[in-house]
């Protein structure tokens, strides 16, 4: 049965209060596509106000006692706790993620901002012993980390709260205001943990949440000068010109890739299918680091690849809200358009369809394809969807030859029993991250997380992330 809600009208969030619009627009359901609620369309000029706003508050803010900072964060985790299964309904309301990976995704987030609240006690500098260079004797020296002013934070749709917390748990933690873009088809997260921020006792002006498309209200944000720094989570293509607009602003950009698993000789296969299952098909795929290439020894690539189809055809499709589902709507009818076509470019390309390759009703079959061409789409490119493709080695480097050969570089796994094979994935994979016996779908949230080539600069994860909010500044005393 589905969870139905009459739509409400959800208003703009500035400076501790709702601002309505001239403008306001349908929110569909993914999966049913029903109108769930109508959502404020900020203008320029209302978003130049929410910029404001964080900016009138952020001299003060940064002067708040970091055991006060914490406090607002530990009380955020406090009404979390108490809203649990509110929060998990709203993510699965607006993004079609089945309810016990929404479920999951609220747990986290209570876990990131327990981080937050943690780091905002942890920030601190070093001494430097200026007198090991000869003109430095008589001189003492520390470095301290201030906020940096106006964090901009643009976040996607798939991890409409975790992801959220990512930007606004360390902005705050490190004494910064924010203004928050969040995706426009899951603004409800955004503006849910702005209210119960409100209750924690956040000063106004703190947190700003503006709706709306990205041509207004993201390149509002990204060009004014008042904004110190944009934090921004999505496609490759968006952060390139997010990078060129903002100038010499600071720019965390956590962007795509196409990540891929490595499967050695001599793997208990059983013990890791469940694992591939949930790297490649969990939230619809709709994950940066959702598993979409397995390179498999040719050992045993006949075995794992019959039972990896076989586990994946047992999995449910359906209403999100039914907690046996495992897969559900990808987030748009375009999103579902655009994976059938590279799924029949792969047909066409003579590739094999091994599990799925069609769409139910709005939901796309969890899909496994072998024979592929490196220069298909459903392999070079991110493919964001239930789709992962399934290729024969001979060796552990001809794998991580095929791995590196990407634009992209977020993360990637190894499951092997051979220490020399783990490190020299290691060594090898020019990633982000390598994860050792384990998809690369792995993240906890105080890990440093981030790519490099197309998959982005910086790195989040609160200690790292207050790192990236933060500017050193160094102090130097004369005892001369």
């Amino acid at each position: 049965m589905i969870n139905k809600v009459s739509p409400i009208k959800k208003h703009l969030f500035i400076n501790g209060e709702e601002v309505q619009t001239k403008e306001y627009s349908n929110l569909y359901s993914p999966y049913t596509r029903e109108v769930i609620s109508e959502i404020a369309v900020a203008t320029k000029e209302q978003t130049e106000q929410a910029i404001e706003a964080a900016y009138q508050s952020k001299d003060e803010f940064a002067r708040m006692p970091a055991f006060l900072r914490a406090q607002i964060l530990e009380n955020v985790v406090q009404l979390l706790k108490e809203n649990f299964n509110e929060a998990a309904e709203i993510i699965t309301r607006e993004t079609a993620k089945p309810i016990t990976f929404s479920l999951g995704e609220v747990t986290r987030t209570i876990e990131t901002y327990k981080f937050a609240a943690e780091e905002a006690k942890r920030i601190h500098g070093e001494t430097i012993p200026f007198d090991a260079a000869s003109g430095g004797i008589g001189r003492v020296g520390y470095t301290v980390r201030n906020p940096i002013g106006v964090i901009g934070a643009i976040t996607p749709f798939n991890f409409p709260m975790n992801l959220v917390a990512h930007k606004v748990g360390p902005a705050i933690a490190s004494g910064n205001t924010v203004v928050l873009k969040p995706a426009s088809q899951t603004p409800l997260s955004a503006l849910f943990i702005a209210k119960l921020f409100k209750q924690a006792g956040l000063p106004d002006g703190v947190l700003n949440v503006v709706t709306g498309p990205g041509r207004t209200v993201g390149d509002t944000i990204v060009e004014d000068g008042r904004v110190n720094m944009i934090t921004f989570t999505g496609s490759t293509s968006v952060g390139i010109n997010i990078r060129n607009k903002a100038k010499l602003k600071k720019t965390t950009l956590e962007l795509g890739s196409n990540a891929a698993v490595i499967i050695d000789k001599n793997i208990n296969i059983d013990k890791i299918i469940d694992r591939c299952i949930m790297g490649a098909f969990s939230n619809q795929g709709q994950v940066c680091i959702s598993l979409q290439r397995i390179f498999v020894h040719e050992e045993i690539y006949e075995e794992f690849t019959n039972k990896f189809v076989e586990a994946a055809k047992q999995l449910k499709l359906g209403n999100p809200f039914d907690h046996e589902t495992y897969l559900s709507s990808l987030i748009t009818p375009d999103e579902l358009d655009r994976t059938l076509s590279w799924i029949e470019e792969a047909k066409q390309s003579n590739a094999t369809i091994l599990a799925g390759g069609k769409a139910q009703g709005n939901i796309l079959e969890p899909t496994i394809i072998a024979n592929c061409t490196p220069s298909l789409k459903v392999s070079c490119q991110e493919v964001f969807a239930p789709i992962v493709t399934v290729t024969k080695v001979k060796s552990i480097r001809e794998a991580i030859s095929h791995v590196n050969n990407s634009h992209y570089g977020l993360q990637a796994g190894i499951y092997t029993d051979s220490v020399s094979n783990a490190l020299l994935a290691s060594n090898e994979l020019h990633v982000g991250a390598v994860i050792i016996n384990d998809v690369p779908t792995f993240r906890v949230d105080n890990m440093p997380y981030g790519g490099v080539k197309e998959s982005g600069t910086g790195r989040e994860g609160i200690k790292f992330a207050v790192e990236e909010m933060t500017e050193m500044k160094l102090i130097v005393w004369n005892q001369n």
